[in-house]
């Protein structure tokens, strides 16, 4: 008898697919582009395992948890401009607009 491999299922979330600024998951452009607690919760339910957080937009202190994300983030982000340069030059593009809110 051959021993055969069973195959794990991935669990696949939908993703960001169904977020909408309507519905109150997403932030316009206007008030700062990014997820509401709201969608951040809804991609929880989605995507079990997810550890995907709100934005870090308060002062912090120095080397704490946050301002490391907060670091990372900006990060991140600075190769998304150098990709993504029409996004990099509009003001008032998602990826700009994120980064004000975080404070990059």
């Amino acid at each position: 008898m051959a021993k055969e491999k069973k195959k794990k299922k991935k669990i696949k979330g939908s993703g960001m697919k169904g977020m909408t600024i309507g519905k109150g998951d997403k932030r316009s452009t206007k008030s700062g582009a990014g997820l509401t607690a709201k969608g951040v919760a809804k991609y929880r339910r989605n995507n079990p395992g997810s550890k995907l957080k709100t934005a870090v937009t308060g002062t912090v202190k120095k080397g704490s948890k946050a301002a490391k994300r907060r670091k990372s983030y900006c990060a991140r982000s600075a190769g998304q401009m150098k990709k993504f340069p029409k996004a990099a030059k509009n003001p008032n593009s998602r990826l700009r607009q994120a980064r004000r809110r975080w404070k990059c």
